[in-house]
């Protein structure tokens, strides 16, 4: 399993997490607030996508409106 951390801002945060999404071999996102603490953790499994995601991309939505800076721990298949 390979991590990879991202910096965004809250603006930018619903966008950068769905362009993450459709990278593919993602088996977690978890959403970290500038002071380290987990907000949302994002398990994905293969076939996850479209509708199923729509309660997410919400969630993700309403927690940009909460912060400016944000960091995504992204955990990928090797």
């Amino acid at each position: 399993m390979q991590t990879e951390e991202h910096k965004v801002s809250g603006k930018n945060l619903l966008g950068r997490v769905k362009e993450i999404v459709r990278q593919g071999n993602i088996r977690r996102i978890t959403i970290k607030n500038a002071k380290g603490k987990s907000l949302l953790e994002i398990p994905l499994t293969i076939g996850v996508v479209g509708v199923a995601l729509l309660p997410v991309w919400a969630a993700i939505g309403a927690i940009a409106a909460l912060a400016a800076d944000y960091t995504l721990v992204v955990e990928k298949e090797v």
